[in-house]
């Protein structure tokens, strides 16, 4: 993608006083800002090495864009420079939309080493564009640092405590979708697949949408899907006399994920997707995202893989 942005015309930076008055918000703060076509590899491209970029394109004329501009502005500043927001006006500078195939506004594309890995379109509310940051950088909340520390006793194999944990911060805000995600994650990985679904139904009103939960919800589907599924080495029989078999290879990711081999398991699905982008409609797409949901967005595999899938779909 880096060879796109090379030869910028520059163009727009100093037209319309209008236009610059109808931009959608301040560009104060370090951790926000406005490119041209010629910064944009500066501003983006070599920026992402550093941190992922959020790349805003909108327009004066785009009310929605009006709309999240601001909610973006608040999600990036409370990240506190994990991640970047810079907006390109596609009226002064139509060149890299075009390039990048932008056909409706406000586009967000997150550029990350220097590659697009995820994106969306259209004013989602708050809480969904912060899961979308959060899919990038992890946990935006206070409670980060005593999430951290649960998870890392948990990874230590101490489940009791870190269950103990989790507890202590549902004790303290009950609900709370974070603490509540944590414990049901935790479940899950002992096989107490029905305690983590009582937990999870006590998430707080509206937290249903909360990322960590989401995540949850999918890493216990992935179990359910996994005991479906049935013998591997039939599935394996089935992909080998015949590669173009989608529903086999479907299958065998789901196996692959369930033995926590998550390089391999996407690459099934990517296989999937570069043979018939349309099979099972869009299904092999739509579990991949499954599979980063559980994944968290910061895990190697989902890094990964989702930068293997950008290139695909931006192709």
């Amino acid at each position: 993608m880096a060879g796109i942005f090379g030869r910028g015309r520059g163009q727009g930076s100093g037209q319309g006083e209008a236009a610059n008055a109808a931009k959608p918000l301040d560009t104060a703060g370090a951790h926000v800002k406005d490119a041209t076509t010629a910064s944009f590899a500066t501003d983006v491209i070599a920026e992402s090495a550093r941190q992922p970029v959020l790349a805003d394109f909108w327009a004066p004329w785009c009310e929605p864009c009006k709309q999240l501009a601001p909610t973006l502005e608040k999600i990036v500043k409370a990240a506190g420079g994990k991640v970047k927001l810079v907006r390109l006006n596609i009226d002064e500078h139509p060149e890299i939309p075009g390039r990048l195939g932008v056909r409706s506004i406000p586009a967000i594309i997150a550029f990350q080493h220097g590659q697009p890995i995820d994106g969306f379109m259209g004013a989602l509310p708050e809480s969904q564009a912060k899961g979308f940051v959060e899919r990038l950088v992890g946990p935006l909340d206070d409670d980060a640092d005593r999430l951290a520390e649960a998870e890392a006793v948990a990874a230590a194999g101490d489940a009791e405590k870190a269950a103990e944990l989790y507890a202590a911060m549902m004790a303290e805000n009950p609900g709370d979708p974070a603490a509540v995600a944590g414990l049901a994650k935790l479940l899950i990985s002992e096989g107490e697949l029905e305690s983590a679904e009582t937990v999870l139904a006590s998430v707080a009103t509206g937290g249903e949408r909360d990322n960590a939960i989401i995540a949850a919800r999918a890493a216990l589907a992935l179990v359910g899907q996994a005991a479906a599924v049935g013998d591997v080495s039939e599935v394996m029989r089935k992909i080998a006399v015949n590669p173009g078999d989608h529903q086999a290879r479907f299958d065998f990711a789901i196996l692959l994920n369930a033995r926590n081999r998550r390089e391999e398991a996407a690459a099934e699905l990517i296989e999937i997707i570069k043979r018939d982008r349309a099979w099972n409609d869009d299904g092999a797409r739509k579990h991949l995202l499954q599979f980063f949901d559980a994944w968290g967005a910061v895990d190697p595999a989902t890094i990964s893989a989702r930068r293997k899938l950008s290139a695909l779909l931006f192709s």
